[in-house]
């Protein structure tokens, strides 16, 4: 790789973590920018997870008072999240690179439409909130289970399913929203050691687009309010089904 390109990536990676603030996607983004410069899909797909982690912080810290009165909750789902995390990962590492290359469209594609359809979900979500705190049911682990396998595995959009899931689960949006983004760090964390030990990370690129990333994150905090988040989500949506449609063709 070139100087070029690592600058590029940092580019790519500083405007995953503006877009990540204001209206998610960011991944999607980043992820085929690394294999336009010519990283195998599988190594782009890690390499985008760990530098993609340092964002995930910041919204843990942004939801901490939301945190109150939940460590129970928290700790089990977020050991639910932990070895979904580690099944995608190991998944991913296990599993042919062609198998990969296969369904990766399809998850690009899906990711794009979730993000697309993210305010009629949460609309959806808010009309049902009812601002009790209900006992977790078995079926809400299961799911986290499910969605958190598929964050170790690819991830975009994960932060759409889990809130979906959640606030179906719990009858809180608010309360969804703050333990999605700590199972979102969690899932992370997960990946980034399973990756970080045993997948193709291509590190230099890590070097440049961990920093970036969460410098966009900060960056789009501070300037969420000026920017309109639906003509930037229709631009994420239109970006990822075209990047899907390249790999379908590609492959």
């Amino acid at each position: 790789m070139s100087a070029a390109d690592l600058l590029i990536a940092a580019g790519v990676a500083l405007v995953a973590g503006v877009v990540n603030s204001i209206a998610g996607g960011g991944s999607l983004i980043l992820f085929p920018t690394l294999v336009a410069l010519g990283l195998p899909t599988v190594a782009a797909n890690v390499t985008n997870s760990i530098a993609q982690w340092p964002g995930y912080l910041g919204g843990v810290f942004g939801f901490r008072q939301d945190y109150v009165g939940q460590r129970r909750r928290l700790v089990s789902l977020s050991v639910v999240a932990a070895l979904g995390g580690v099944t995608g990962s190991v998944l991913l590492l296990t599993t042919p690179t062609s198998a990969f290359d296969t369904v990766v469209p399809v998850l690009v594609l899906l990711a794009s439409l979730l993000i697309g359809v993210q305010p009629l979900i949460t609309r959806r979500l808010r009309r049902g909130d009812t601002g009790a705190d209900p006992t977790d049911r078995v079926w809400l682990y299961v799911a986290v289970y499910l969605a958190t396998v598929y964050g170790g595995y690819f991830g975009g959009a994960l932060g759409v399913i889990l809130t979906g899931v959640l606030a179906l689960g719990l009858g809180r949006l608010k309360l969804a929203n703050a333990i999605k983004s700590m199972l979102s760090l969690v899932t992370a964390s997960t990946t980034v050691v399973v990756f970080g030990v045993f997948g193709p990370v291509e590190w230099a690129y890590v070097a440049v687009c961990a920093p970036a990333a969460l410098a966009g994150g900060y960056l789009g905090a501070r300037i969420a309010g000026r920017i309109p988040a639906t003509p930037l989500r229709v631009l994420i949506v239109v970006f990822g089904v075209s990047v899907a449609v390249y790999l379908f063709l590609r492959g």
